[in-house]
């Protein structure tokens, strides 16, 4: 029997490992950071090798076992022939694409690309990321005989084999999303070679997926029904799809699940917790303090509204340019009604991913809140009634690795399959009720919320 399972994730801002017994309780953790470079403004990028020193580091601090890996998704990493890094990986938060995401819709039509690949052209995305190769730098686009995302290519410099799951796949917009293949039409259409490509598996045959398919999985969303809501720097809503349906207007992001044979739909607002953090920055003090002074305000806090688009904004509006506000301000305000605008704002925020998967036919009883913003009991308290879902807490916060770990042992065989998996290691350790008290002032707060960012939309 396996003692040890292990779970590496290669995040944006460092590596993040984690071993777990095969009942699913953490033995060892380890952490290791690098940087984030941005050349230019709009830019984002990292040194592949960064990554791979830390997962070393990482690796060496834990149990050894079966290995599983998770990481950010779509960052381009090109290779040449001799498989060595050409430039820096352009990562999923870059914005330089603008004129490539407008080119590939243009050669594709939004249509055909959202029915190809469950997504409109995004600059985050690793498609356009090519393309602005090819533009602005030639002699390295030259060079390209390989490409890989993040965590594939520490998985490359660990076991030496080029690879990549359908979920983490899903990202690129070059995946045909609905049949879990490449998609020669896509890449016909762009002009772009198959043998670039990675060879793809199921997430469990691999033991790998993208940081959000892991991060739910480790959360136990492997069927349709429970509902993921991830109050991270960013805030992500995720309900597994029966079968492959995708948002006719790419409101919401339509991936491949790390369980096979199934999908899953997500929205993304980039400044969920972020938002907390910016206002901490701003206003001075720890963000307990400024929570215990949010709960002394009454919902809605005498009508102050905020709108959380601190750094533009993906769902439901993918929209760059989108902006902060705060509206309702008067002299009676203090920094914890700001902080009570914030906690609501971040709340309507996910509300909008979660009436766009209803529309989809989601149906969510419960969810599973999960990030450094859950561990907060009144924003916990806001959100599920404001989504109008009571949400569970497990006793394992690891995210991503965690879902790595897992996968981990299903390829090595401790369990059958994903589900075995989740049942075995996933505990449910306490539940946050909506409070009805509070549910009338938030279904009128939302609607108010749903008006501002149109209105704002021409100051931008």
């Amino acid at each position: 029997m396996t003692e040890a399972l292990v779970g590496i994730d290669v995040g944006t801002s460092g590596v993040k490992g984690i071993a777990i017994s095969p009942g699913g309780d953490v033995l060892a953790t380890a952490e290791e950071p690098y940087p984030l470079s941005t050349p230019h403004p709009g830019w984002s990028e990292q040194d592949p090798e960064d990554w791979w020193r830390a997962t070393q580091a990482c690796l060496a601090r834990l149990p050894e076992g079966p290995i599983g890996f998770s990481g950010q998704m779509h960052g381009l990493v090109t290779l040449d022939a001799a498989e060595r890094v050409l430039r820096p990986a352009i990562l999923w938060n870059d914005q330089r694409t603008a004129a490539e995401c407008a080119e590939i819709e243009e050669r594709i039509g939004p249509a055909r690309l959202v029915e190809l690949t469950g997504n409109r052209a995004l600059t985050g995305f690793t498609a356009p990321k090519l393309l602005w190769l090819r533009r602005h730098e030639p002699d390295v686009y030259a060079q390209i005989a390989h490409i890989l995302l993040p965590k594939d290519y520490v998985r490359l410099r660990l076991e030496g084999e080029r690879a990549i799951d359908a979920a983490d796949a899903s990202g690129t917009l070059l995946f045909d999303v609905a049949h879990r293949r490449w998609s020669d039409e896509v890449l016909g259409a762009l002009d772009l070679p198959r043998d670039w490509l990675p060879p793809v598996f199921e997430s469990t045959a691999i033991a790998g997926a993208g940081d959000q398919a892991a991060g739910a999985l480790g959360v136990g969303i492997d069927v349709p029904g429970p509902l993921s809501v991830a109050l991270g720097t960013s805030g992500v809503v995720f309900g597994v799809l029966p079968a492959y349906s995708a948002d006719s207007e790419a409101r919401l992001h339509t991936f491949c699940h790390a369980v096979p044979g199934t999908w899953h739909a997500m929205g993304v607002m980039l400044s969920a917790a972020g938002s907390l953090r910016w206002l901490r920055d701003v206003v001075g003090g720890e963000e307990a303090a400024l929570v215990a002074e949010a709960s002394r305000w009454e919902p809605g806090a005498e009508g102050l509204l905020f709108l959380p688009y601190l750094t533009g904004e993906r769902t439901p509006h993918a929209d760059p340019d989108a902006r902060g506000a705060f509206t309702g301000l008067t002299v009676r305000h203090d920094r914890g009604a700001l902080t009570r605008g914030v906690l609501e704002g971040v709340a309507y925020g996910l509300r909008d991913s979660l009436e766009l998967l209803r529309e989809l036919g989601f149906r969510a009883e419960v969810g599973r809140i999960s990030g450094g913003g859950a561990r907060s009991e009144l924003w916990a308290e806001i959100v599920a009634t404001v989504l109008g879902v009571p949400l569970e807490r497990t006793a394992v916060d690891e995210g991503a690795a965690f879902g790595a770990a897992l996968l981990a042992g299903v390829r090595a065989g401790r369990f059958a399959d994903a589900h075995e998996a989740v049942a075995e290691c996933v505990r449910v350790t306490g539940r946050v009720e909506p409070n009805a008290s509070w549910s009338a002032a938030y279904d009128e707060g939302y609607e108010r919320f749903r008006a501002l960012y149109p209105a704002v939309r021409p100051f931008n």
